[in-house]
């Protein structure tokens, strides 16, 4: 048996070499970023462990049926999930091991916009004062609604985290059992009526061909001047040149964003210098206790994985598949 680490930015691999050890089977690992170094590092593996990488139907057919590639991570549109398919091959992710890590860096990006205090610490750190109405509006917490896309672990945890500051929520997701959203206070509307209501936009939804660039100009144009974007959820639904002219426009008065399209986000592109954006660079998922527990509920997937058990976190119908 082979277990393969396709690419990481981990400190170690304790946990993923444990699992190997107990099952016997060959660990390797590399730091693939294009295609034709996924394909070499993964051909013959029975389990993979991705990042980042590239697996793409090329990569997919240097593995046998019934191997398991597993992402490190919520989302895994970095895998193709058709070509996954029809090659039997079983692909899983990890959804539940930093949601809390997220909501808070979401809040916190909230926070930072509505207060504007990127604002006022760069007058400051540059020697000057500033009279607070200067930056007007500054709404309170209840006067400032939110708009959630997508209300999975991560939108509820972001939900649980502006309650408490007043905050209006209002939500859109097709997928959502309305009683949940009841039971949590949450109006749902469609998401016309979310841009056009909402004065903070927060997305928590997945990388879809239905979400791609979903915050773009027609819908920013429905949003009320001096309104607020925050992406922590993938960078392909967000225009971001969209954004940009939004921001120069003064239709958006502060956009935060932590994942981009391209990735890293190009170092000439205008929101890395526009005194209203905000950006961090794909860390909302990370803290010491959610990195932990990613590779370790990882490293439990590959070692049922190797001994043909069901897996936790199955994502696709494969043909041939070991799941049970």
């Amino acid at each position: 048996m082979r277990i393969v680490v396709t690419d990481h930015n981990f400190r170690g691999l304790d946990d993923e070499r444990a699992a190997a050890a107990a099952l016997s089977a060959g660990f390797e690992v590399y730091q693939a970023t294009t295609e034709e170094a996924a394909r070499e590092a993964v051909r013959g593996a029975d389990v993979v462990l991705v990042n980042f990488a590239p697996i793409t139907a090329s990569v997919l057919d240097g593995l046998p049926p019934g191997a398991v590639v597993i992402r490190y991570g919520i989302g895994y549109d970095n895998v193709d999930l058709q070509a996954a398919n029809e090659r039997g091959i079983s692909v899983c992710n990890v959804p539940d091991y930093g949601a809390d890590t997220v909501a808070d860096h979401t809040l916190s990006l909230i926070l930072v916009l509505v207060r504007k205090l990127v604002q006022f610490d760069r007058v400051l750190s540059g020697g000057g004062w500033i009279s607070p109405p200067s930056l007007a509006p500054i709404r309170a917490s209840a006067d400032t609604t939110v708009g959630l896309i997508g209300l999975g672990r991560i939108g509820l945890g972001v939900v649980a985290r502006l309650k408490p500051f007043g905050f209006p929520v209002l939500a859109f997701d097709p997928f959502l059992d309305p009683s949940v959203a009841a039971h949590h206070g949450i109006e749902l509307v469609d998401l016309d009526t979310l841009f056009r209501r909402a004065n903070v936009v927060s997305l928590h939804a997945p990388a879809t061909p239905d979400t791609y660039k979903v915050v773009n100009a027609e819908n920013l144009r429905k949003m009320q001047p001096g309104s607020f974007v925050v992406n922590t959820a993938r960078g392909t639904l967000v225009d971001q040149d969209a954004v940009l002219a939004a921001l120069d426009a003064g239709q958006l008065a502060g956009a935060a964003l932590d994942v981009f399209d391209p990735e890293p986000l190009p170092a000439d592109h205008g929101l890395r210098r526009h005194a209203n954006a905000v950006l961090t660079p794909h860390a909302a998922f990370y803290s010491e206790a959610s990195l932990a527990a990613l590779q370790r509920l990882a490293a439990e997937e590959a070692y049922r994985a190797g001994r043909g058990e069901r897996l936790r976190c199955l994502v696709n119908q494969p043909e041939t598949a070991q799941t049970a």
